[in-house]
Order: C-alpha cells, then structure tokens, then sequence
C-alpha cells in the first residue's frame, strides 16, 4: 500500500514540475508531457535564440526538431490517405498528401491548437506579415510532431496528427484544392513538350532568421516568372503561378503553343 501512495506522490509531483505553459499545451493536445525541454526546444524558434543569445548561450532552435517532424508528418498522412482512398492511383495520392502537409495546411492545423501562444518568436519576427508568420507556425507544428515522437512514441504522434487533420477537414478550414502551381506548371510543360521547367535563387535578402529568397522559373531558356518568399518552396511556387497566368494569357493551353512563340506575342519577362 505504501509503494502505490509513494509512486502516486511522484507522478503527481512530476506533473506539478512541468511548468503551467506546457501544462496547458499538454491538455490541447492531449499528450502527457515527460520531457519538458524537448517541448522548449521545438516551441523555439531561430529568431528568438538571436534575441537571447548573450543571456543563454547553447541554446538550440526548433529546426533539427522539424526536420525530423517533417518525416513523421509525411508518413502519417501518406498511410492515411493509403488506408482511406483505396481507389486512387499513386499520382493522385501524392498530390493530396502534399496538399495536407503543405504550409498552409500545417499552418491551419497550428492555429487550431493556439500555437502561437506558446511559441518563442522574436517579437519583430512575431509581427510580420500573416505570410511570413504563417511559415513560423508551420514549422513549429513540424517541430511539435517530433517531440511528440520522442517523447511519447509513433503512436501518440500519430493520434496526434490524424486529430488535428480530422478535425481541419471536418471544420472546412483546410483548402485541399489543388494550389500546387509547381506540378500545375510541369503538366502544362509536359503537355507542350517543352521540358522540365527550371528554378534558380536570383537572390537572397534579410538576416539569417528572417530570410527572403526570389525565385524565377525557366520554361526552355525563357524566364516567364519571378517569385519571392520566406523560404524557397515558398518562392518557387509564387514564381510558377505567375509563369501559368503568363502562359495561358497567351494562348500555351494549346499543345502546339511553344515558349517562343509566347515569348513572340509579349517579349517580356514576367518580373512581378
């Protein structure tokens, strides 16, 4: 009788040793926190360890945790899809997977849970633009995934990540429509038989927490769209969505349409 009441008093004291913000996020997601910094350390983001980083030297930011999240992410959802769309192909699975682990859709699912209460931003990177936070919360919800994982095995990361995709589909607030204007403009160059379409970093601006890279996208040596974002998918898809409203303002849904003779009826370069 004494060892249960010695080992009710420790689970009851581990639980008091958590502290009140992981306790709350603890309930949110329905997982038992164990190990408490694994949660600190996914919920931080870079630019907060360029904030403390006199104050708390070897800090880590969340992007190893989101690395490895990514990786839990993307199997879960492809074995989901796999159990739940035993009709489609393997080309179609892909597509809806990649529009259910997208940042948007990570970004819906990390507003679901309130994550932006308990993530360390910077304060200037917190007030950015909803875009530019949007990338934030996706990679905290990615980093989440992992300590999930770590903490509490494959199962619970699984729950987890089947909960808030339910739930999003459920509620309608995960636009699964396909956005993926990579693919879209890579049908449209396979169809016209001009080639994988080619995308290059013209530049990079800002600090290293708060990067911004231009993307330009290349059909058969002619550059028809130029993206910018917070990170490089991001831009690469901006820049070949521009390049698919160039191309069908100028008649490329036709097969025998090819790139120099758009290029003959504009002449010009998209360039915003």
């Amino acid at each position: 009788m004494f060892r249960w009441i010695k080992l009710l008093f420790h689970r009851r004291r581990g639980m008091e040793e958590i502290p009140s913000p992981l306790r709350t996020l603890s309930s949110i997601i329905n997982v038992t926190i164990k190990k408490p910094q694994l949660f600190y350390e996914a919920l931080r983001h870079r630019s907060y360890i360029h904030l403390v980083s006199n104050a708390h030297s070897g800090l880590s930011s969340n992007e190893r945790l989101e690395f490895l999240g990514d990786g839990v992410l993307n199997l879960v959802v492809a074995e989901y899809l796999f159990a739940h769309y035993p009709d489609m192909n393997e080309g179609e699975l892909t597509k809806k997977r990649s529009r259910m682990v997208n940042r948007k859709a990570l970004a819906v699912f990390a507003k679901q849970i309130h994550l932006k209460k308990f993530m360390q931003v910077n304060p200037p990177t917190a007030n950015a633009s909803a875009k530019g936070l949007d990338t934030i919360l996706a990679d905290g919800f990615e980093a989440l995934i992992a300590a999930v994982y770590l903490d509490a095995g494959f199962d619970a990361a699984k729950k987890f990540i089947i909960t808030q995709l339910e739930f999003a589909l459920q509620c309608n607030t995960l636009d699964i429509a396909d956005e993926n204007y990579k693919s879209q403009l890579l049908e449209l160059a396979q169809a016209n038989s001009w080639g994988m379409p080619e995308y290059s970093v013209l530049h990079e601006e800002g600090p290293d927490h708060d990067r911004t890279f231009v993307v330009q996208v290349t059909v058969n040596t002619n550059g028809y769209g130029i993206g910018d974002g917070k990170s490089k998918k991001d831009a690469e898809q901006l820049a070949a969505a521009r390049a698919i409203e160039h191309l069908l303002e100028n008649g490329v849904n036709k097969s025998e349409t090819s790139p120099d003779k758009v290029m003959d009826k504009g002449d010009e370069e998209v360039r915003n």
